[in-house]
């Protein structure tokens, strides 16, 4: 309602999408109210839904389409937990390495199975994933 009474287009957009994604998700299978972890994933879909959208735009030399979903992404960026900065992750990364054991590339699904429950909404998959390619040698 507050960004209904405020005329802001990129709020209402913004949700009305998660709004959609939410209900959507209530209805399949069985009938549930959605759990905080739930929209959590949901938010962090739209925002990877975002990302993408924008280096298409970007590609396509459409910068008004590309503007649109940067303003989008930001402002669903403020519903998600406070994300981990890189180096916070790589010290997550090296205790995991250092409990697990787990040191060389052959190793990097297992590694990624153990790490990820420890930043799941915390931080970008991508950038972890990356992160992860980068220590083991």
């Amino acid at each position: 309602m507050t960004a209904m009474k405020a005329r802001d287009v990129i709020a209402m957009d913004a949700l009305r999408m998660l709004k959609a994604a939410m209900m959507k998700l209530e209805v399949s299978g069985e009938k549930h109210e959605a759990t905080d972890e739930e929209i959590q994933q949901l938010i962090n879909k739209e925002i990877k839904s975002r990302k993408d959208s924008i280096e298409q735009f970007t590609a396509g030399n459409r910068q008004d389409l590309a503007d649109k979903e940067e303003a989008e992404l930001k402002f669903l960026l403020k519903y998600l937990p406070e994300q981990l900065s890189e180096e916070e992750v790589k010290k997550i990364i090296q205790d995991t390495m250092d409990e697990t054991g787990f040191k060389s590339k052959t190793d990097m699904g297992k590694l990624m199975g153990a790490l990820m429950p420890k930043v799941k909404g915390k931080a970008d998959g991508g950038m972890v994933n990356k992160l992860v390619g980068s220590m083991l040698s």
